[in-house]
């Protein structure tokens, strides 16, 4: 895998508030989800990055972190700080509750980094922004709506060059969209609990 130029930036800023707690440490088979994703990772990219605003209860991570640019602005602030932050000119955005990431699927996305502005799988017509790669190019069209209040994650994408990886191709490497499913409820946490990776 080449990870010149990467940076993997894993969100961690969500509320939390269908999990009760913050999902980030939620143990799914006696594992928190930041632990699990972050393993995941951690030999994708030449640089990894948490972006989270309670900086205290991520530091045993050992991970750089920053705070949103953009408080109160959603996921999109949230991926407009990590392309900031970044040291690289190709961003991998994953969130902290994707405990099924597929690192050949990710592999496969960085590999076309150099073709577009963005590279995001589109799972049964859904695009997955928080499992997309993002180049730097993005970030005035990010700001321009962030500035404007316009929070939707795709409302930039008619500005950028976009390559969405459709249902047949991450079926090559992620037959079922394991890799898409977010734990955001106790129902959730109960459904996956058993699975195992």
């Amino acid at each position: 895998m080449d990870k010149n130029g990467v940076t993997v930036a894993i969100q961690a800023g969500g509320k939390s508030s269908r999990m009760g707690q913050d999902k980030a440490f939620v143990k799914l088979n006696g594992r928190p989800l930041i632990e699990i994703v972050r393993d995941t990772v951690i030999d994708v990219g030449a640089e990894h990055i948490l972006i989270t605003n309670k900086p205290d209860a991520y530091a045993h991570l050992g991970l750089p972190m920053f705070g949103d640019l953009y408080p109160d602005h959603g996921p999109l602030g949230g991926i407009y700080t990590a392309i900031s932050q970044a040291s690289h000119p190709h961003v991998l955005v994953v969130a902290c509750d994707m405990p099924w990431l597929s690192r050949p699927l990710l592999a496969y996305m960085l590999s076309l980094r150099a073709t577009a502005d963005i590279i995001i799988p589109r799972w049964d017509k859904f695009p997955e922004p928080l499992h997309a790669v993002y180049n730097k190019t993005c970030l005035p069209a990010i700001k321009t709506n962030l500035d404007n209040g316009r929070l939707k994650i795709t409302g930039f994408f008619g500005q950028v060059q976009v390559k969405y990886l459709d249902r047949d191709i991450i079926e090559q490497f992620d037959q079922n969209g394991r890799s898409f499913v977010n734990i955001n409820t106790p129902e959730d946490l109960n459904q996956n609990e058993s699975k195992a990776k």
